[in-house]
């Protein structure tokens, strides 16, 4: 077994012979970093590697030398435990920081091994920072459209899970430029995955719904992530502000036959219905919620809460003609002023229909015109049957194509 003075002795022997070519020369350095890798003790070990480290950036050693062995080691540390390959690379990465556009290539591969080595610690911001400094855009290497963008998705995600979404959102628009030249499709899937996340977390839920539940549709997916995706869709379509846009979005999930199965559709349902929801049926939908979905908004009320009170605003406005604010606090279970403070808000909107009579204290819900509703539902239902003849088509064009014919004869 040798120790770290054997390998000091043979690294400064080869320091004093400089004779041969620089593949002899690599050669001999490989012997050394074998012996490091099999032969040294165990606690030796980074000791060891430093010193080689060292050796390698002594502008005396050729630069193509030098690479070819900053390139095995960066390769030898994953076959190293974490705690070591941990301190080697970080002490690589400072020596070589110098002299680091002649060793790109390697000073990213040493980050990548380094990033995951802090992910398995889950010290997510760690992990982000060792990564952003992989010199993608300043550097004078070319990266490819898939590295960049699986290195910038790997930094929005791992900030996500340190609940850092404003640096997450920086770094998902850095790949929103790229994905578009991408063909890989597990990489465009991560994509809209971390989207939906940012989307999420920024509390713009009807948009994360949106790309969750699009998500729950690509095959590429397993069954039980698309059933994820699907629940998040769900969840976030109810934490959303009461409106036109969520309306639309509890049409389509309340027409999912897979939403019958998840936990939260008796929510869903009642929403979609327009029946008054009260708290006590709210704490196993809490249940479901993530840390940033439970946060607590500027009127002291969590998100869930305003959502329900804003969907039951809108629900009251479908039973009564006019209300007064002190029986309108009562039906939200909310303070009469708060009432008053959250209708008018969404009148003002255009979020709903009515008006407000402060003097007299009274909210005048507007009839809705129902010929443009039903405008609305019939186009809504040609729109769908459209789409199925759509996929029809693609099914069977030859069918399609002899239907078609036979209706214009």
């Amino acid at each position: 077994m040798a120790d770290f003075d054997q390998v000091k002795a043979q690294l400064l022997s080869i320091a004093g012979n400089t004779s041969g070519s620089h593949k002899d020369q690599a050669d001999r350095y490989r012997n050394i970093l074998e012996l490091i890798a099999k032969g040294v003790k165990v606690d030796q070990v980074a000791l060891s590697l430093k010193a080689l480290v060292d050796q390698m950036v002594n502008e005396n050693v050729s630069l193509v030398v030098s690479r070819l062995i900053f390139t095995d080691i960066a390769t030898i540390l994953s076959t190293l435990p974490d705690p070591v390959a941990q301190e080697v690379a970080h002490y690589t990465l400072d020596k070589v920081q110098p002299r680091v556009i002649s060793f790109e290539e390697q000073v990213a591969t040493i980050r990548q091994h380094l990033s995951k080595i802090y992910e398995n610690q889950q010290q997510w911001r760690e992990a982000a920072h060792v990564l952003t400094g992989i010199p993608m855009e300043t550097g004078q290497k070319q990266y490819s459209v898939d590295y960049k963008l699986d290195v910038y998705l790997r930094i929005a995600r791992l900030y996500l899970e340190d609940e850092d979404a404003v640096q997450a959102e920086a770094f998902i628009n850095r790949a929103s430029l790229l994905q578009n030249e991408s063909k890989n499709e597990n990489l465009q899937i991560h994509y809209k995955v971390c989207y939906a996340r940012v989307l999420d977390f920024r509390r713009k839920f009807i948009e994360a719904a949106q790309r969750y539940n699009e998500l729950s549709y690509r095959p590429i997916i397993a069954e039980e992530e698309r059933i994820s995706a699907l629940k998040k869709a769900l969840i976030c379509t109810i934490l959303a502000p009461a409106g036109q846009q969520r309306s639309r979005m509890l049409g389509i999930l309340f027409k999912d036959e897979r939403c019958q199965t998840l936990p939260a559709f008796n929510i869903l349902e009642k929403m979609y219905l327009e029946r008054i929801i009260r708290k006590t049926e709210l704490q196993d939908f809490e249940n479901l919620l993530f840390a940033h979905q439970k946060a607590v908004t500027a009127d002291g009320s969590t998100i869930l809460e305003r959502a329900v009170v804003e969907h039951n605003l809108l629900a009251a406005s479908k039973l009564y003609n006019n209300i007064l604010f002190s029986e309108l606090g009562a039906l939200l279970q909310i303070p009469q002023e708060k009432a008053e403070k959250i209708a008018a808000q969404m009148i003002t909107e255009g979020r709903m229909s009515g008006h407000v009579d402060q003097i007299e204290s009274i909210v005048y819900f507007e009839a809705r015109d129902c010929l443009p509703y039903w405008d609305k539902q019939i186009q809504s239902l040609c729109y769908d049957v459209n789409q199925v003849i759509e996929k029809i088509a693609n099914v069977a064009p030859e069918w399609m194509s002899k239907y078609s014919d036979e209706q214009m004869c």
